[in-house]
């Protein structure tokens, strides 16, 4: 172990009985539990395993399954509590309590024990509180519990007040010492990269230096991101059946201790020899290598792996139900049947709160109507016993729906909008969608439209494709009785770049007929407007609405129209107001208990610190509102944020982060239907591409965008200034006039001085580059100011080279004096004067007497 001696000595002298080792992914803490000497001790491990954090007791069987042989010994109660438990099903699922003093009595009688728990944040929920419980009551027993858990995945072990060693990346010394002794033979140029983007991750200094000789990208985004790319890179490179094959074991959890998995892969030793999977044995080298495998492949090849797990599991009844709902699209009473059967078992075993979730989707892929509302409705009861009170009322909505006993529409309004915004489930837009279908027919009009805008703000915030389809589906279904206002909506918050087309127009009109309109009308408008980046037109309106729901307290609405003041703000360069107003919402959403609004917030502040170069700042709010959007898929927070890292790494001139950021938003040289967020990143993506040599994706972007021409000033001036970029000409910048978006103008303006200055062509050179420094400078933007004022020190003409006869004629000439005059003051005659300043003006890099005088102040 290199640069670990404090955590081993930590672990190693420690008299508490219990410690929660906590750091990110691949910083060691697997060999650090590994490394710790145990003498005295009997050592069990468990390990847990994301694909079993719904099954309850997974890894309580895990850990202490080895101990049952100790039973016989035991209190009879206890050892029947613990055989029904770990090696079968009982009749009624224990308490806390009485599992945990049945555990309690089992350590007491056995060795001294060395209990070990890594991905302690994927055990299940029930194990978890029996764990905790156990080791807050392990007083003088010779037990001792060490937990790992990642850092930013909440779990229940969080809320334990378990004392904590926190292990962090190695230092620099450590961690250049690790690389040396792994990979002695680097290169210079690969080390130093190594260590630059493995941060004293040491997962990362051993995996990178592969990918890097192979000549592979790294990621170059912050450190779980960028092992999942590199992880990614080394799967791409796999062909087709071996990807299946690792899909398959991902799913199955290979290789994770005492997981059970079965799975045997025909093939897999290219995966081996890449360091994707350990040597002797079916495991994966890190986790991250499994998520990446399951990122990659696709919804079907995702579904086909399911369908030949659930085979493999066809006599475990959890397992294979859980395998075959996730096979399953279309409804399936077969499969249905399967989902309820595991949900009793988990019930029967302490898991409702995994109950609820299969009951739901059993009803899901159940094609009779009375079965989904009797599914839904046991569904209801369960998460009522369990504590899952706001769940209860929605599952109750859902059952009423289901069989038609009650229309009861504005239930399922509520309860769905509570679920958004306040904890940003989108996944309730199969629930809205299903009612329209069904109903649609026997709903007002003005009910009808209310569930359509629903479904489209659901949509918005999946930033899902296949949601947006079916959304838009259903819009068509509905279209002859839908206002022209909720067209326009979905026109604006689904695909601006292809359904863009006059639509700041169509808002105008809009709007200037919402003299009577509730709040929310407008905020539906306002939400338009920001997708056509017309917010400063509304922003009279939005900034008197905002003052009117102070005053009434119609907070969510309030919340919204802040945000869209806050956007307003960053796009105008307005970004001191815009803080402002992200720490009024934030004391809102936090009042309220708005999660989602919270979140958004957190973004727009990160997006602010980015621009700014405060790329600590954006990091952090970057990892916050990833770790809560990513679980729930709130693809729009996750873009955003995605957004947020490129910009920070625009900022620190980091192209290479940029262009993975970019290059992940949108694929470079198209604009796909629904990808919202990818006309917005226009001038990043190519401004990154330019700076990391790839010109030719750079050109075919702009030139994909400029189809886009006429939707948005804003994004004209992006498209204007690609083109610019990638075929420069004093025209083309000269195209890229829009001023009232500062931040992105100033940009252009940067990039025009650059290339004028290649271009000898001085003065403009100058004068772009001042204007693009004069207004980084107004926004507070330091780093993009810093390099401009670097690029006008490398530009900036020198008068070193000047006589002193040369000098003095040319300060004369610079105060507007003519030759005659100047001879006359210097006792020369004129063609002298003319003659010295031909040679003057060459040393200068300038072409006329007007240049003259910002030729002399200049700093060179």
């Amino acid at each position: 172990m290199i640069g670990r001696e404090r955590e081993l000595a930590a672990l190693a002298t420690s008299q508490a009985p219990v410690m929660l080792l906590r750091g990110e992914a691949g910083v060691g803490k697997t060999a650090l539990l590994a490394a710790v000497p145990a003498e005295g001790f009997k050592v069990l491990r468990a390990a847990g395993v994301e694909a079993e954090t719904a099954i309850a007791y997974a890894g309580l069987h895990q850990l202490l399954h080895p101990l049952m042989p100790l039973t016989d010994g035991l209190d009879p109660g206890h050892r029947a509590t613990l055989e029904a438990v770990l090696d079968g099903t009982p009749a009624v699922a224990p308490s806390v309590m009485a599992l945990g003093v049945a555990v309690l009595d089992l350590l007491s009688v056995g060795p001294p024990l060395l209990l070990i728990v890594d991905d302690g944040q994927w055990f299940d929920v029930p194990s978890i509180q029996v764990l905790t419980f156990v080791a807050r009551r392990l007083g003088d027993l010779p037990v001792r519990l060490w937990v790992a858990v990642r850092e930013g995945v909440p779990s229940l072990f969080d809320e334990a007040g378990l004392e904590e060693l926190a292990v962090p990346a190695l230092s620099a010394a450590d961690a250049a010492d690790l690389l040396d002794s792994r990979f002695p033979d680097l290169p210079a140029e690969h080390r130093r990269l190594v260590l630059e983007h493995a941060a004293g991750n040491p997962l990362a200094l051993v995996e990178l230096p592969s990918s890097i000789a192979e000549g592979l990208e790294p990621g170059f985004v912050p450190l779980p991101r960028r092992l999942e790319r590199v992880f990614a890179s080394r799967i791409r490179a796999l062909t087709a059946r071996e990807r299946a094959e690792l899909l398959r074991l991902a799913f199955d959890g290979a290789g994770r201790h005492g997981s059970g998995s079965r799975y045997v892969p025909r093939d897999v030793e290219t995966a081996r020899a890449m360091g994707l999977l350990e040597q002797g044995r079916l495991a994966f080298r890190h986790p991250l290598v499994a998520s990446a495998v399951v990122q990659l492949a696709s919804p079907n090849e995702r579904a086909a792996a399911h369908a030949d797990l659930a085979a493999l599991y066809e006599a475990d009844l959890e397992r294979r139900a859980v395998h075959l709902a996730a096979a399953t699209v279309d409804p399936d009473a077969a499969v249905a049947a399967a989902l309820e059967g595991a949900a009793r078992s988990a019930v029967r075993r302490g898991g409702a709160a995994t109950a609820v979730q299969w009951l739901t989707r059993a009803a899901e892929l159940s094609p009779r109507p009375a079965d989904r509302a009797r599914l839904l409705g046991d569904a209801a009861f369960v998460a009522g016993q369990a504590g899952l009170l706001e769940r209860a009322e929605v599952l109750v909505a859902a059952a009423d729906r289901a069989d038609g006993r009650i229309a009861s529409p504005d239930a399922v309004l509520t309860a769905a909008y509570v679920a958004l915004y306040r904890h940003g489930d989108v996944s309730m837009h199969g629930v809205v969608a299903e009612v329209l279908r069904r109903r649609h027919a026997e709903l007002d009009d003005a009910m009808l439209a209310r569930l359509v805008h629903l479904l489209l703000a659901i949509s918005q915030f999946a930033a899902d494709p296949v949601t947006w389809r079916v959304t838009d589906e259903l819009v068509e279904l509905v279209r002859d009785r839908l206002p022209a206002t909720t067209l326009l909506l979905r026109d604006a918050w689904s695909d601006v770049a292809h359904r863009g087309a006059g639509l700041r127009e169509r808002i105008s009109e809009a709007v200037a007929a919402t003299d009577e309109a509730e709040p929310w009308d407008l905020m539906r408008l306002g939400v338009a407007a920001f997708y056509a980046d017309s917010l400063a037109d509304l922003r009279p309106y939005l900034s008197r609405m905002v003052e009117r729901e102070r005053e009434t307290g119609a907070v969510t609405s309030l919340m919204t129209m802040l945000q869209l003041t806050v956007l307003d703000d960053i796009v105008a360069g307005r970004w001191d107001d815009a803080v402002r107003g992200c720490t009024e919402g934030l004391a809102l959403t936090s009042e309220h208990g708005y999660e989602l609004f919270g979140h958004q917030f957190r973004v727009f502040l990160g997006l602010v610190a980015a621009q700014r170069g405060d790329t600590a700042r954006a990091a952090a709010l970057q990892a916050e509102v990833e770790a809560w959007a990513r679980p729930r898929k709130v693809g729009f927070l996750l873009q955003f944020a995605e957004d947020l890292g490129m910009l920070a790494a625009l900022s620190s001139g980091d192209y290479e982060t940029a262009w993975a950021y970019a290059s992940g938003i949108t694929t470079p040289g198209a604009f796909p239907a629904y990808a919202q967020h990818a006309p917005r990143t226009l001038l990043d993506l190519v401004e990154a591409a330019l700076h990391t040599g790839r010109d030719d994706l750079a050109c075919a972007h702009a030139a994909a965008a400029a189809s886009l021409r006429g939707i948005s000033p804003r994004l004209d001036l992006l498209i204007a200034g690609t083109l610019a970029m990638t075929s420069p000409s004093a025209e083309a910048f000269a195209a890229a006039s829009q001023e009232e978006f500062p931040f992105e103008w100033a940009r252009v303006r940067l990039a025009e001085g650059v290339w004028g200055r290649r271009q000898k062509r001085i003065t403009e050179a100058r004068a772009a580059l001042t204007a693009a420094l004069t207004t980084f400078e107004q926004l507070g933007a330091e780093s993009w100011a810093a390099r401009t004022r670097q690029e006008l020190r490398a530009g900036a003409p020198s008068t070193a080279s000047l006589t002193a006869q040369e000098r003095h004629i040319a300060e004369l000439a610079a105060t507007g004096l003519s030759n005659k005059q100047i001879g006359a003051q210097l006792f020369l005659s004129p063609r002298t004067v003319g003659a010295h300043l031909y040679r003057i003006f060459p040393k200068l890099g300038i072409t006329s007497r007007a240049a003259l005088r910002d030729a002399l102040e200049s700093p060179g």
